[in-house]
């Protein structure tokens, strides 16, 4: 499942320009032409990351990401803003209600990108050193064994179910066979056949969704991302 952006600019052309690029390097992408319509499809949509505007029509971007970082299943939401405003109360404003970057235009999107994609990077590899897993979707804590999926619904997993999760979603779209599993969660010294795997592969899906782990059939199991 490819990252979220949603795009929040008056200007259609930068729309455009966003939106094309954003989603020939991967990102599932959709957009807005002023801070109100952002803020609904927003709701709908739950973006990983916001990229707005602040000044456009109707609602202007502060006012857009204020409501944004105050709605509860947006907490996860990055807000970064993309304008032309470099005056300083403006940049101060933005960070006051919880920017996580502002950013001047005009735009050089490749640079853009790649900034997003370290953005992204760097998130994860945070969350993985803290033992929080943010991938397709779910939050996979592993301080309390618990997943959280985007509608906020909490799962708590047994020992076992969650180290295999844990497991594969730290290694995406990577077959991994049923020994190297029962040798990754269990250890080599004890005995556990390879049919406990599938029992437990099954318990997840039973909990968090099937669309989460794949079959490759005779080899093993992997996170789809």
């Amino acid at each position: 499942m490819a990252k979220k952006i949603l795009v929040i600019d008056d200007d259609e052309d930068i729309l455009e320009l966003l939106t094309y690029n954003l989603a020939k390097e991967g990102y599932e992408v959709k957009s807005a032409i002023n801070g109100l319509e952002g803020v609904n499809l927003a709701q709908d949509f739950i973006p990983d990351l916001i990229l707005i505007d602040i000044m456009m029509p109707v609602m202007d971007g502060i006012e857009a990401g204020k409501i944004i970082k105050n709605t509860e299943k947006l907490k996860s939401t990055r807000v970064v803003y993309l304008t032309a405003r470099a005056e300083e109360y403006s940049e101060v404003a933005a960070f006051e209600i919880g920017a996580d970057d502002y950013l001047t235009k005009p735009i050089k999107p490749r640079a853009l990108i790649s900034r997003i994609n370290a953005f992204f990077r760097k998130e994860t590899e945070k969350s993985t050193e803290e033992g929080i897993l943010q991938i397709a979707g779910l939050i996979i804590n592993k301080t309390n064994y618990s997943v959280t999926k985007n509608d906020g619904s909490i799962i708590i997993l047994p020992k076992k179910e969650f180290e295999i999760l844990f497991f594969l979603a730290s290694n995406p779209n990577k077959v991994q066979s049923r020994d190297s599993l029962l040798q990754k969660i269990w250890g080599a010294d004890i005995y556990v056949v390879e049919r406990t795997i599938d029992v437990h592969i099954r318990k997840v899906r039973e909990k968090i969704g099937d669309e989460y782990i794949g079959t490759l059939k005779g080899v093993g199991y992997m996170f789809k991302s």
